[in-house]
């Protein structure tokens, strides 16, 4: 057996056994790495350590840091109730809200899980409330998060932009980014049309939890333990538990600004400007502002270091310098070249997105794209498939299938429902996550590849 073909039946046994044995994908292919590198590559530590994607590791814990102190002294709070409020509470538009609030998050630098058990515990409390279809709110929040998902500063954007670079191909970040927003919306709109989203333009209209403006002094507040917040690892479907209680007095105010959430909300500002304006390196600036924040609001910002995506972080590394040994003894050559000899470089193409969605649906999204993408590589390089449109599809393929019950997001979804069936909601989120895997990625392609975008 091929030193490439061993390589190749290691990165399968790492999706199969983080799939079934939820254990973390990046430990195991930090390992691989290791076994393969050392035994079959004949590659020693400093050649193995080589591939160790340094910028990215910066990238993921300085953005998840300024989070974690903005979670913590309630600026993402503030964010939901002051979008439920602009709307002046029409029950047709909440979803929509849910869907616009989980794209922001995660377009400003959230993690795609940690967004999604934000707002999942209100917006499923709304559809419990209001008698919103569930599966509804749920495929909104998580469309919603991924839409917003590839924005040049956010966490999958950032990952996927920098695999391109590294890997030399031709990159358009804006590009990447509308089609996975667009896409999103899209499926939104029609899950909206679907599951009853026309019958709720007859409601009225409701009070924003928390309003103190509407004089009961009491609001309802929506509190989750997300267990670990891991940017996708879907094999460990997360648990979160979302709490609905009373708020009483004492109980923090998240409907106005405090110095801590004002000072905040400029620094995510201030992010966001640094990075597309000055080009500076979202990493580095995110940790910066995130110090400047502990330092002058030490109180809510000591636990932040702790509810930093650290299995995130261990994914992506541990997956990205497994790909880094297979690149180096020539795997991604060999399979894509494999790939290309079938002679059809759509199908081809159209074969990558399926395997890209199936697994996601299972496993890592961020972690299928970081093996798909160099695989791409040889047959894009002949030309005959824009690169754009190929990784704009993968993206789309990988990601818009985390409304299933068996990843992160789905999970999430699934255990912040309040009032529901479990074992039917359980079933349809499975359904409609398996038809998401049998229609999207055939789109995608229609759409993305075929007129050979880039």
């Amino acid at each position: 057996m091929s030193p490439e073909l061993i390589s190749i039946l290691v990165l399968v046994v790492v999706f199969v056994i983080a799939t079934t044995r939820s254990v973390n994908m990046g430990a195991l292919a930090f390992a691989a790495a290791f076994v393969v590198g050392e035994l079959v590559a004949d590659l020693d530590a400093d050649g193995i350590f080589a591939g160790f994607p340094g910028d990215l590791f910066v990238v993921l814990v300085g953005v998840t840091y300024l989070f974690a102190i903005a979670r913590a002294n309630g600026t993402t709070d503030w964010l939901v109730h002051a979008s439920i409020r602009l709307v002046r509470g029409r029950v047709a538009l909440i979803p929509w809200v849910m869907f616009a609030i989980t794209a922001a998050l995660t377009a400003i630098g959230a993690v795609s899980p940690a967004a999604v058990a934000i707002v999942a515990p209100i917006a499923l409390s709304f559809a419990a409330r209001y008698q919103i279809s569930p599966l509804l709110m749920g495929a909104m929040v998580v469309h919603g998060a991924q839409g917003g998902g590839f924005s040049p500063i956010s966490i999958y954007g950032t990952i996927v932009n920098g695999i391109v670079e590294r890997e030399k191909l031709p990159g358009n970040e804006i590009t990447l980014f509308l089609a996975s927003l667009i896409a999103n919306l899209v499926i939104a709109g029609v899950v909206f049309v679907l599951f009853g989203g026309l019958k709720l333009w007859a409601r009225g209209a409701v009070t924003p939890e928390g309003d103190s403006s509407s004089g009961s002094g009491s609001g309802v507040r929506a509190t989750a333990d997300t267990g670990d917040s891991d940017g996708g690892d879907g094999g460990t479907s997360s648990a979160a538990t979302a709490t609905l209680v009373e708020a009483r007095p004492g109980t923090p105010d998240t409907t106005r600004l405090t110095p801590a959430r004002t000072a905040t909300l400029t620094a995510l500002v201030a992010l966001v400007v640094a990075v597309l304006a000055f080009d500076l390196d979202a990493g580095l600036t995110a940790i910066t502002l995130a110090v400047l924040l502990s330092t002058a609001w030490p109180e809510d910002s000591r636990k932040a270091v702790g509810q930093i995506a650290w299995s995130t972080v261990l994914l992506i590394c541990g997956v990205l310098t497994y790909v880094a040994v297979l690149d180096e003894m020539g795997t991604i050559t060999w399979a894509g070249k494999g790939v290309s000899d079938i002679g059809i470089p759509l199908l081809a193409a159209v074969l990558l997105c399926y395997i890209g969605a199936l697994v996601s649906a299972f496993a890592s999204s961020v972690g299928i794209m970081g093996a798909l993408i160099p695989l791409a590589v040889p047959f894009l390089a002949q030309g005959e498939i824009g690169a754009v449109g190929m990784v704009a599809a993968l993206a789309v393929s990988a990601t818009v299938v985390d409304v299933s019950p068996f990843s992160t997001n789905g999970a999430l979804v699934l255990a912040a429902a309040p009032d529901v069936d479990r074992e039917r909601f359980f079933r349809q989120l499975m359904v409609y996550g398996g038809i998401v895997v049998a229609v999207v990625p055939a789109v995608a392609w229609l759409v993305m590849v075929v007129p050979g975008w880039g």
